[in-house]
């Protein structure tokens, strides 16, 4: 997948192309279903495809006091689209300048003249333009006098659910995690590294990490069974784990952490710098006060117990269903 972080990074012979325009936060079930229709319209015409993003989220330039913490980071939302098997993202720098672009502008600007888009695929609730200007029926009406057609999808429902990102972020928040693999069409997970100043050395012996401070979205404060993948590519590897998500009251820290146990843990090799991916399959309980150390241990085996037998019984099952395929 190309990646082009401007219009000035675009090639003056790409296109003729078909393209989608959105902010792919999750890059969620409703997103791979409109992605995946613009892929295989490309390729039936042997023309490109491209998604249309911003960074930084507009939300954060025109209202940044009320903008929600992302479910999917740039770097996680990039790796997501390139999934899809789109040919190329368009990562528009979204800047006072671009928010007060007008609609016709933008059509003209981007879509015909950079991009050469000959049909744009978006959702009905689509608006772009200075301050939404324009839905859909503008889109439409520009794109018969610029030289594209428009494809307008309905919103997504999965178990009386709509695929949104807002209903997705509501869910992670809520600490919901079983359920919103539903919507997402794979477990929630987050990427990061170690935490500073917890001895990671050249070889890591002791089976507790935690993640350094992240500032996007995390599940509501709890427990957690998790998986934690240690590196990238062939050389990573991937470990259960309990992971506690909140502040460590019985011990009367203020201090926040995401702390994973790694239940079949041997030494590693680990430093501040190693990439590191959890993802939240489970939650166990509500994070709680203890009234010591001693009692919080026992819950702590207690917690590691599910754990183990919740991905017992994840292998035997999968393990039957490989059994079961001719």
């Amino acid at each position: 997948m190309i990646i082009f972080n401007s219009l000035a990074d675009i090639p003056a012979d790409f296109g003729p192309s078909i393209a989608t325009i959105g902010n792919f936060d999750g890059v969620h079930r409703g997103h791979q279903w409109v992605t995946a229709e613009v892929v295989g319209q490309a390729r039936a015409e042997n023309i490109r495809s491209i998604a249309i993003t911003f960074d930084p989220h507009p939300a954060r330039v025109i209202r940044p006091e009320s903008s929600q913490p992302l479910i999917t980071p740039l770097p996680q939302k990039l790796e997501l689209l390139a999934a899809t098997g789109i040919d190329a993202v368009l990562v528009l720098p979204f800047t006072t300048e671009l928010s007060h672009m007008t609609a016709r502008a933008f059509a003209t600007e981007v879509l015909k003249d950079a991009l050469h888009v000959t049909q744009l695929h978006e959702g009905e609730n689509f608006r772009f333009g200075y301050q939404a200007e324009a839905g859909v029926e503008s889109l439409e009406a520009l794109g018969r006098e610029l030289g594209f057609s428009v494809r307008v999808y309905a919103p997504r429902h999965l178990r009386g659910e709509t695929i949104s990102s807002s209903r997705i972020r509501q869910m992670i928040a809520e600490g919901d995690v079983t359920h919103v693999r539903a919507l997402l069409g794979r477990s929630f997970a987050i990427c990061g590294t170690p935490a500073s100043g917890r001895g990671y050395g050249t070889r890591y012996t002791v089976p507790t990490i935690n993640l350094a401070p992240y500032t996007e979205l995390l599940p509501a404060n709890g427990v957690y069974i998790t998986e934690l993948t240690v590196g990238t590519g062939t050389s990573s590897e991937t470990f259960d784990g309990v992971t506690n998500v909140g502040n460590r009251p019985t011990f009367g820290a203020d201090s926040f952490t995401v702390e994973t146990h790694l239940l079949n843990f041997h030494p590693i090799d680990l430093n501040e710098s190693t990439p590191l991916t959890l993802t939240f399959l489970r939650r166990l309980r509500a994070e709680m006060r203890w009234p010591n150390p001693e009692a919080l241990k026992e819950q702590i085996g207690r917690d590691v117990t599910k754990a183990k037998r919740y991905f017992n019984i994840c292998r035997a099952v999968g393990s039957k269903l490989h059994s079961a395929r001719p």
